[in-house]
């Protein structure tokens, strides 16, 4: 049997029960490949174990290689490529540089968050998602169980698990 190719669903129908059957399956040892829900239930990452997500740290960097390109770009430009004497003098004014590197930097750091959100999601073109349950986008909430990442219980016994928890539905579903 393949990792990450069958799965348990257990399918609830309230977010305050799937909080409660989140918790007392972890605690029963088994452990949860993904929780899908129609919309943002509070306390759901916490409860799962997630950490914080590293993503404004990466926005961080990108708008920094942003601010650093527009200041060396502008810089590049009006003093070395086409010099504008102003004055009798060189002109290079950080004042006037502000609007480009204020977009510059906003726009790489929204490409960048971009970008390392969907290498982080596995969003690629080319990849085809699992749906797991189409009521995961109208009215359902479902917890996906990988039956390999559980060695200690046996597909009967992970749906016994979630029926314990409050589940309406348990079923299998495997991906090719």
């Amino acid at each position: 049997m393949e990792r990450d190719k069958n799965f348990v669903l257990g399918v609830y129908d309230d977010e305050d029960v799937l909080l409660d059957a989140v918790t007392r399956v972890r605690e029963s040892g088994v452990k949860i490949h993904e929780v899908y829900s129609p919309f943002p239930v509070h306390g759901l990452d916490d409860v799962l174990g997630y950490k914080r997500s590293r993503l404004p740290i990466a926005a961080f960097f990108f708008g920094l290689l942003g601010t650093t390109l527009a200041l060396v770009m502008q810089f590049y430009m009006m003093k070395i490529d086409w010099p504008m004497i102003i004055g009798g003098k060189d002109y290079a004014a950080i004042p006037d540089f502000v609007p480009v590197t204020f977009e510059l930097t906003v726009l790489l750091a929204a490409f960048g968050m971009v970008g390392v959100f969907m290498i982080s999601s596995n969003l690629k073109p080319w990849g085809q998602a699992r749906i797991f349950d189409l009521r995961i986008t109208d009215d359902k909430h479902v917890m996906a169980i990988d039956i390999a990442n559980n060695a200690g219980f046996g597909e009967e016994a992970i749906g016994d698990v979630l029926k314990a928890t409050g589940a309406t539905e348990v079923n299998k579903k495997s991906f090719e």
